[in-house]
């Protein structure tokens, strides 16, 4: 997350933003509302005006209308600049395999109508949070790479069928040149702003699929001589993420090996809820943290709503508000370097979700002193006293 995201661009003056929130399933709603008290908190520090069109997907659309994603919700999105969005799944349709609608299925849906057809995933490691990953510190260290996941294609949209007798299922990977070169040309292009790596990560020993990519990106790879390119397989590259993560720079693959590979990354930071993610298309993009609802969490406020800061880091980035979002990626680092964090990073000294949330609001608008005591830190709010 050290260089920006998205194309640099003049911002001139006070913005007014409308932004899509999707606040979703489990501990969907509590680290999205986290991010909602940052955001408001940059407004207030940089004369800009955010406001906020909530709408239903997920488990939560299902209960109220049957749909998990309504058509309300994908016209609310397309009207805004940009889409907020929390967690989808529920127990009472995780555990039913036999579920003909899931909330799942509404996060799948929303890719496709908005058209987002890459995700990207920057991964950083924080030092005050390596030991709370099985590797070794040295292998931590100056770790920072981004994952460029291809998001509407390949296996999980192929047809999918299930024989009658229900003793053979077969779900097909399919892509086409056009959707390879989309999303390869945004990475080759983020690879230029950064140090000019690219390792593309496929299956072209066994994989149709993977062939194509690997012929695509070869041919893509003259129009950006700046940039490095490598070619691992998948299972090399799972092996490498962890045995020598620093040596990527920027990771191009397909679906569901990039869904696959962005969770493995959440090891190396220590948690999965430090993890931020922007989903990106021609004309929108929506903003999530990569964890899951987390049900066993749910209502409890002990929820790491961190992810969801940074990813509504990203989005004032894609916004060209790029002093914003690095002041935002500075308060969750100061949060962490200070201890100020979540039941997952510290089961013994920790601090709940919304604490989280207000102690960021305050760096973000300079209300903590540059000298405090932790152990005069009222646990249920940020007030310093």
């Amino acid at each position: 997350m050290g260089l920006k995201l998205f194309p640099l661009g003049e911002l001139e003056g006070p913005m007014n933003k409308n932004i899509a929130v999707i606040l979703g399933d489990g501990i969907g709603p509590e680290v999205t509302q986290q991010s909602i008290k940052v955001l408001d908190a940059i407004g207030r520090q940089f004369k800009h005006t955010f406001r906020y069109d909530y709408v239903l997907m997920g488990a939560a659309a299902i209960d109220k209308t049957g749909n998990p994603l309504p058509d309300e919700t994908v016209a609310a999105c397309k009207k805004n600049d940009a889409v907020l969005f929390g967690a989808v799944g529920h127990p009472k349709y995780d555990n039913d395999p036999s579920a003909k609608v899931r909330p799942e299925q509404g996060l799948m849906k929303i890719r496709k109508e908005l058209n987002l057809f890459a995700n990207i995933r920057p991964v950083t490691t924080y030092s005050a949070l390596h030991h709370l990953s099985p590797l070794k510190n040295a292998r931590l260290e100056d770790v920072d790479f981004v994952i460029f996941r291809e998001l509407i294609g390949g296996i999980y949209f192929g047809k999918k069928e299930l024989s009658e007798d229900k003793n053979l299922a077969s779900d097909d990977c399919v892509y086409h040149r056009s959707e390879i070169e989309r999303v390869a040309h945004l990475a080759f292009k983020y690879a230029q702003k950064r140090r000019k790596l690219l390792t593309l990560v496929d299956k072209a020993n066994v994989l149709e699929t993977s062939r194509l990519w690997r012929k695509v990106v070869q041919e893509i790879a003259p129009l950006y001589p700046s940039v490095v390119v490598s070619y691992m397989y998948a299972g090399i590259a799972a092996m490498q993420l962890i045995t020598n993560p620093k040596q990527f720079d920027v990771i191009l693959t397909e679906n569901m090996m990039g869904d696959i590979f962005s969770d493995e990354a959440s090891v190396l930071t220590g948690s999965l809820g430090l993890l931020p993610s922007a989903s990106v298309g021609d004309k929108l993009a929506m903003f999530e943290p990569i964890h899951g609802s987390y049900p066993q969490a749910t209502g409890k406020n002990i929820a790491n709503p961190m992810g969801s800061i940074l990813a509504t880091g990203l989005m004032l980035e894609y916004f060209k508000m790029y002093e914003e979002a690095a002041l935002v990626k500075e308060a969750v680092e100061w949060n962490i370097a200070n201890g100020f964090v979540t039941k997952d990073i510290d089961p013994i000294n920790n601090y709940s979700t919304s604490t989280i949330g207000e102690l960021v609001t305050d760096y973000v608008e300079n209300k903590i002193p540059s000298k405090m005591n932790k152990e005069n830190m009222v646990i249920s709010k940020s007030t310093i006293i």
